[in-house]
Formats: C-alpha cells, structure tokens, sequence
C-alpha cells in the first residue's frame, strides 16, 4: 500500500507583510536623511571652501601691497586714498540685495609683482614706486558689456609699473587743491583700466572695509584710534582717508584725531575686513527683494567673513 504525504505550503501573513514594510520605510528613511544631511554638509563645506579661497587671494594680496606701501613727509602730494563710492555708485553695486561697503583704494607701493614680476631682468627698468588701486564692482568678471546674466561682486586690481607712475602720478598730485586728489589725478590718467577683465582678482565680494588704525602723541601719551571707512557718521568712522606729505586728513570727529594732532600722526596698521558670499546666495539676490531683517537672516546664513590686520611699514 503506498502512503501518500502531504505537504502544506504556508505564505508570509498579512501582518508580517505590514512589519516588513514598516521595517524597510524605517531603514528608507534613514538612509535619506542620512543622505540629505551629508549632501548638506558638504555643499557648506564646499562653500566655505570657495569662500575662503576668495578671500585668501583679496586679502594675502592687498596685504602684500599695504606692506610695501610708499610714503614721503614733507610735501602737498597724495600717496593713499580711501574712500567710499558715491551714491550711484552704491546703487550700482548690486541687484535685489546692495554691498553694504566697499572701499576706493589707490595708494603707491613698491609692488613686488611690478614689471610683471620681472625685477632683476632686462625688463626690469630700475623703478621701484609702483601705484595700485583697487575696485569692488557688481558685473560679470569676463564680460563687462553689462549685460550678461552672471554677475558677481569683482574685486578688481590694477597696477601702474613704475614708468608710467613717474610719468603719470608721482608729483602730480596736491594735497591742496580737490582737483589735484590722488583718486582724481588717478582717474584722469586711467579712466576704465580698473574694469578690464585681466585686472580681476577674485568675486562674490558682498562687501570689504578697511580700517586705519592712527597712532598720535600728545605729550608723553600715545593714543591709536581706529579709524573705519564707511557710509555711517558714527564718531570713528570716516567717508575718506588720505595720506599726504604734509600729514593725515580723514573725515572722523573723534576728539582724539584733532587736526594739530594728524600733522605728526602716523598710521601703523590696516585691518581688512571682508564679507564673502556663496554661489547659491549671489543667484538668489538676483531674483529675491530682501526686507532688513530678512536680510539680515539671509546674509547670517550665506556668508563668510574674513579679518586681517596688516603692519605698515614705518611712516
């Protein structure tokens, strides 16, 4: 007699299917936060990253060109200028969300790039008073037409060789006469130069500011005032600085930089301060309109900043 044996053939429950699924929707979810927390992480990171080679190559340079700054007593020329842009310069300076400082600077400098870093050679023509001005403008850095869709905050730089200094700048200017300023003697020699393409020198500069830190004397008392150039009337804050033969004028009415006092005053240090945004945040001040406070808010989370203090050489 044959024997048959059967065999019962069991599935998966209802109920194991349920917490199978809430199993896989729990380890799915995991993964995609984990996910979505490392893509985060590294798009700050990488921003950052960007952010602080942007200011490395406006800072190391500007400081290179501060520390070589050239200045001589006893006459009515101009050998640094610092001011804030004019309003429709301001204006300017941005689409949906405006730079919020940026300072004009030429000064004269013995600029160890001069002669396209040539010293020493055949084209080396035994000059060693160079002039640098540097520019913060809104536009595209390739094409400054006006009318391409990436623009960026561009520092520019351009450097006058010694040559054209002697001929063009150097004793040219008087501290006298407005109309003799460095920035407009400078102006007049090269009008547009500052804005070509091959001056650029980095971007997504929202804003920089320089304060000059003023060393007086009265007496046996030494007394330094910081002294920032900017748009506000706050008592340490000045709309110009200048460096001149004869001594320093600057717009501040601190009652520790009275004009007897800025004859023999000396300036013995710059601090650079810059504000750098990140890519994300330069396309979307293109399309958005920011109230202060959101402003505020946006700027706290998409920018980086950026401090230096640079020691002048004996004045």
């Amino acid at each position: 007699m044959k024997t048959q044996r059967s065999f019962s053939k069991r599935g998966f429950t209802l109920m194991e299917l349920m917490v199978a699924m809430a199993i896989t929707t729990i380890i799915v979810t995991v993964l995609v936060s984990i996910t979505s927390i490392a893509l985060d992480t590294w798009n700050r990171s990488r921003a950052e990253l960007r952010a602080s080679r942007q200011a490395k190559s406006m800072i190391d340079i500007m400081a290179k060109d501060l520390e070589s700054l050239v200045v001589r007593k006893g006459n009515n020329s101009e050998w640094l200028s610092a001011e804030v842009p004019t309003p429709s310069e301001f204006r300017d300076l941005g689409e949906g969300m405006k730079s919020t400082n940026a300072t004009k600077l030429i000064f004269f400098t013995a600029a160890t790039d001069r002669y396209n870093g040539d010293i020493g050679t055949d084209d080396d023509n035994g000059g060693d008073v160079s002039c640098v001005a540097y520019q913060l403008e809104y536009k595209d850095p390739i094409d400054p037409s006006g009318s391409s869709r990436f623009k960026s905050f561009v520092l520019s730089r351009y450097l006058v060789n010694p040559d054209k200094a002697f001929t063009d700048l150097l004793g040219k200017t008087d501290s006298t006469n407005p109309a003799k300023s460095l920035d407009a003697v400078f102006n007049a020699a090269y009008p547009a130069q500052i804005s070509l393409p091959e001056n650029f020198v980095c971007e997504n500069i929202f804003q920089f500011t320089m304060t000059f830190h003023v060393q007086t004397t009265d007496g046996l008392v030494v007394t330094t005032t910081p002294v920032t150039i900017g748009q506000s009337n706050q008592e340490t804050t000045s709309k110009k600085f200048k460096i001149q033969g004869s001594g320093i004028a600057t717009e501040s009415t601190s009652a520790a930089l009275a004009p007897a006092q800025l004859a023999s005053a000396r300036v013995t240090a710059v601090e650079i301060s810059a504000t750098i945004l990140s890519d994300t945040a330069i396309e979307r001040i293109k399309t958005q309109t920011f109230t202060a406070a959101a402003k505020s808010k946006f700027l706290a989370q998409n920018s980086y900043e950026y401090t230096k203090v640079v020691q002048l050489p004996s004045m």
